[in-house]
């Protein structure tokens, strides 16, 4: 985009100055940036941007989880029964698996560059429009449900990757893990090379399947997160720790509808 600027005073042209800037799509996050004193600047806080639990589509989606029976109700962190957190979490898992999305690695931009770092992340309308996500997309998706139903998530970022954190507990101690690519139609020889899961896949009913595949994915993204834990925490470059908290969302508002 090219803007052009004149100033005058009192009737007499005292110049004009052009500028060009780079418009960058809603769909690309800003990572980081260099800035004028030549160092890197870590945005990626914007991340929590994408995650939207006030989207319409919410509740559509947590009226057809409900109609699994796998959960009565949704009620976050507050039941202090045995498994209540992950039943919901499940419930969620379910609905989207029926939704029979598939997995998409585009995750790339065109106007990264070595000043500007980007990435580009589908919206929740993206996503559920054309049922394709990649690890960041699922992430967003999978956070933006879990806030609907009073669950804290987390976006836990690593190397060319990210996937999703969330309390089972009200203080915040206890952290599970689940890692969101395994939705859609996966290959779990990928994930667990030494294990041959598939052929014991092939081996279970559509409902039996479904909780494997879940069991699994938070077993792998799990074994990610502490694998990789100093660095996550250690504010390493390229590894992120967002804890989508009610502090951050007073500073960072849900894109979109």
């Amino acid at each position: 985009m090219n803007v052009r600027i004149s100033v005058e005073r009192n009737d007499k042209m005292l110049g004009q100055r052009a500028r060009t800037y780079s418009m960058r799509s809603i769909n690309e996050c800003l990572l980081g940036y260099i800035g004028s004193d030549m160092k890197y600047h870590d945005t990626s806080v914007f991340f929590a941007a994408y995650v939207n639990e006030d989207h319409p589509m919410i509740d559509r989606l947590l009226r057809e989880a409900l109609d699994t029976r796998i959960v009565d109700r949704f009620q976050g962190v507050q039941s202090e029964r045995d498994g209540a957190v992950d039943r919901q979490v499940y419930a969620l898992w379910y609905v989207l698996q029926k939704r029979n999305f598939r997995y998409s690695s585009v995750s790339t931009t065109s106007l990264s560059s070595n000043i500007v770092y980007s990435q580009r992340v589908r919206t929740l309308d993206d996503a559920l429009e054309m049922s394709q996500i990649n690890c960041v997309d699922g992430s967003v998706l999978f956070a933006s449900l879990l806030r609907a139903i009073s669950i804290t998530p987390v976006l836990i970022r690593v190397p060319g990757h990210m996937f999703v954190g969330y309390y089972t507990d009200a203080s915040h101690e206890e952290l599970h893990f689940i890692e969101t690519t395994m939705i859609g139609d996966v290959d779990l020889d990928e994930f667990f090379p030494d294990e041959n899961y598939d052929e014991t896949a092939r081996r279970k009913t559509p409902a039996q399947l479904s909780l494997f595949t879940y069991e699994k994915a938070k077993e792998y993204a799990c074994r990610l997160y502490y694998d990789n834990k100093d660095d996550i925490h250690g504010g390493e470059l390229n590894y992120m720790f967002l804890e989508i908290s009610n502090e951050v969302r007073r500073d960072i508002q849900p894109l979109g509808k």
